[in-house]
């Protein structure tokens, strides 16, 4: 290993980017991300490296740096940064993280930790249900772990969706409906089943939704743009004590009507289309609500996205909560991330006001 100290000679902020292996021994994560903020601090007069847990020693971490005049990662050993940014993109990773002694280390140096972790859907449900303005704003949710209440709840409603409390980017999510008077039919991604009654359902699938943490929720009938059904992508950043909207995109459902993300077919429309100034008013309340709502719950939220969608009778209804936000299509809003967040790194760790 090459034993560097590459900010040894100027005072400039350092910013430790954490991240987790692969299975098969490979740094995981958004390379693409780490490169354009190594790139845009030292712009800044600061500079970032990644590393992982296993490269945490009691003084210093081994880690990687990004060199952009040779467009490639050099391998080095750093005191502890100012800041720790969060971007382990595994659950599991994540869990061992909590019981590592590392949280203890950047506690007695006063290290900022950016962003707790994973949000649960369940907690997440149970912090917006509770706050006074945005309660109103959730579909029906409850645990679809009780078989009576299950379907109670499906006998109120009809069509529900099926939403594992710990997935992410529309993975696991079915919606279930009456599909006549006899039979009910589970409508996923990819595929579809039909059962003759509930409890043929609950027979096949208590063990999954039990096993996952399956939450059920209210479809909330959408409405459309050109026949198709569509939703709100918002990224938002911390600035100055208060919580802004970055970006705002559209997805909108195509080959199948369960979810809008575009990995599953889902179609990019720009925001435009749909812009109003009383909608983006209200975009703008909601982000400042919900970023003082995480922060005050779980600790610091520097970023985070929301899924919001609109009912045929202009509802709104916030769907998702999401603290570590995929890459955005929209080239202008992924350029703001960028920006927003080395700035925000400066910020709390002194090097800017």
């Amino acid at each position: 290993m090459v034993v560097i100290n590459p900010w040894s000679k100027r005072m400039v902020p350092v910013i430790g980017i954490l991240t987790a292996r692969k299975k098969d021994g490979t740094i995981a994560g958004n390379g693409s991300l780490f490169i354009e903020l190594q790139k845009k601090l030292i712009s800044l007069n600061g500079i970032s490296f990644i590393f992982t847990l296993d490269g945490v020693q009691d003084d210093s971490i081994n880690g990687f740096i990004f060199n952009p005049e040779k467009n490639s990662w050099e391998q080095i050993n750093s005191p502890f940064p100012d800041l720790v940014y969060n971007r382990i993109p595994f659950r599991k990773s994540e869990e061992a993280l909590k019981r590592n002694p590392f949280f203890t280390h950047l506690k007695e140096k006063n290290i900022p930790f950016f962003n707790p972790g994973f949000i649960d859907k369940s907690e997440l449900y149970h912090l917006l249900k509770n706050h006074p303005y945005l309660h109103s704003f959730l579909p029906a949710t409850i645990p679809a772990n009780d078989k009576h209440r299950l379907r109670s709840f499906f006998n109120q409603f009809h069509s529900i969706y099926l939403k594992p409390a710990q997935s992410a980017r529309g993975k696991g999510i079915y919606i279930l409906e009456q599909d006549t008077e006899n039979t009910i039919l589970l409508r996923g991604v990819k595929d579809n089943n039909q059962f003759i009654s509930f409890d043929h359902f609950w027979i096949e699938w208590e063990t999954i939704l039990k096993e996952n943490n399956y939450l059920a929720q209210e479809e909330i009938k959408s409405k459309t743009y050109d026949g198709k059904r569509f939703d709100f992508r918002i990224l938002a950043h911390a600035e100055n004590d208060h919580y802004m909207v970055t970006g705002i995109g559209i997805r909108q459902s195509q080959m199948q009507e369960i979810t809008t993300h575009i990995p599953s077919g889902g179609k990019l429309l720009p925001y435009q289309l749909l812009q109003t100034e009383d909608q983006d008013l209200f975009i703008q309340t909601i982000v400042e609500q919900i970023g003082q709502a995480l922060s005050e719950q779980f600790g610091f939220f520097g970023e985070f996205s929301i899924d919001l969608g609109i009912s045929q009778t202009g509802k709104y209804y916030i769907y998702e909560v999401n603290s570590k936000p995929m890459s955005f299509d929209e080239i202008e809003i992924e350029e703001r991330k960028i920006d927003h967040l080395c700035r925000l790194f400066l910020q709390l760790t002194g090097y800017q006001d």
